[in-house]
């Protein structure tokens, strides 16, 4: 098995055992909590005990995006499965909306009838602690190992465990609140826990749809993908730029301008140094795609028009044909910049010397002028 399907391997493991383990948390708070809460007459409580639940069903969407999302790529999915956790905490966003909605909406009728509201028990404060304390401990567990496997799913239900110990907590100042003859107080703690679920499915919605959609990535990352870029030697200048996301991993594709004369080996090498760097200087880089341009082509005038070498040559070699010395040609260079060809010749030394030299140059330069597709015509000797 290769290193980087161990590496996989390894990651779901921990994503896994983290997520069960929450998942049987969950299970046993929002029992007791819905129990408690219907029992003990706390709207907050029966509402933070929803949010539980609604943890425990975000626990099982992580555990099947996870194991899509670790499989290697295929022919399908050639950047790999990174995204059905993105697609995943869309979902997920989504779910605790409608929970946040529903919540909201059940404090608000509790509130504007306050002769239904009741004193919660004793037994209420109870749990809500035993809550507070396992939702931070939680929180705390799952966003170490998501840092360690680099996963934005579990960091997102890390969030999600924070968001129960923060609710826990205004639960609990709600019911004691209630307790010592501010009942409304129940309601209103269970409209907060509603609004701070709503803020966390936004968060988790608007940051996975800007990585569905391709947005850049951070602006410090993009600083640090120039900065590596336009110091290697041999890079002129960087320009189309582009970087996406997909689960923790970077995708970037840039054009980078380089001496227009440079050899085709020489400009490979430059991309593959870069490409190398951006691998081993910035973390989750898994994708980069250069494209080596002899100029500017975002400003310099295209040269899609221009014909390729063999439909070129043919047309040149009728247009010199009257001179003697294309017979003995070694080698033709093309150079397409500028939106024409400069065409490099090689050719022996000619027996009649330097003016015998300045004449053939002469003769080639007056088949370059004729013709629009070229801005000249050079003659070397060996």
């Amino acid at each position: 098995m290769s290193e980087d399907k161990i590496a996989v391997t390894e990651e779901y493991t921990d994503a896994q055992r983290t997520t069960w383990i929450g998942a049987g948390v969950n299970l046993f708070l929002s029992v007791i909590k819905i129990i408690v809460g219907v029992a003990g007459n706390s709207a907050a409580l029966l509402a933070d005990g929803i949010h539980s639940l609604s943890d425990l069903a975000s626990d099982t969407l992580v555990l099947l995006a996870t194991k899509h999302g670790a499989q290697p790529a295929d022919e399908d999915h050639p950047y790999g499965h990174a995204r059905f956790e993105t697609a995943a905490t869309v979902v997920l966003g989504v779910m605790l909306l409608i929970v946040a909605i529903g919540i909201a909406w059940d404090a608000i009728e509790r509130s504007l009838t306050p002769g239904e509201i009741l004193s919660p028990s004793i037994l209420a404060i109870v749990v809500a602690m035993i809550s507070l304390a396992s939702n931070e401990w939680l929180y705390q567990y799952t966003m170490a190992v998501a840092k360690r496997i680099h996963s934005k799913l579990l960091e997102a239900n890390a969030w999600h465990h924070r968001s129960d110990a923060i609710s826990s907590f205004v639960v609990l100042i709600g019911i004691a609140g209630a307790m010592v003859g501010h009942p409304i107080l129940d309601a209103i703690a269970a409209f907060i826990v509603a609004l701070m679920i709503a803020h966390i499915a936004w968060q988790l919605i608007s940051g996975s749809v800007k990585e569905l959609v391709d947005t850049a990535v951070d602006d410090e990352t993009q600083r640090q993908i120039i900065d590596l870029i336009t110091q290697t030697d041999g890079v002129v200048s960087l320009h189309m730029l582009r970087s996406r996301m997909m689960g923790a991993k970077i995708l970037v594709d840039a054009h980078l301008q380089v001496q227009p004369r440079l050899s085709v080996s020489e400009g490979h090498q430059i991309a593959e140094t870069v490409e190398y760097l951006l691998k081993n200087k910035i973390d989750h880089m898994q994708d980069v795609t250069i494209h080596i341009d002899p100029e500017d082509d975002e400003q310099a005038p295209l040269n899609s028009h221009l014909p390729l070498r063999t439909t070129l040559i043919t047309q040149l070699s009728k247009e010199w044909a009257h001179i003697s010395a294309a017979d003995h040609i070694k080698e033709i260079d093309l150079h397409y910049l500028d939106g024409r060809v400069e065409v490099e010749i090689l050719l022996p030394l000619p027996e009649g010397g330097v003016s015998e030299a300045r004449e053939i140059q002469s003769a080639f330069t007056a088949v370059a002028e004729k013709n629009d597709l070229l801005s000249d015509i050079k003659v070397s000797y060996t």
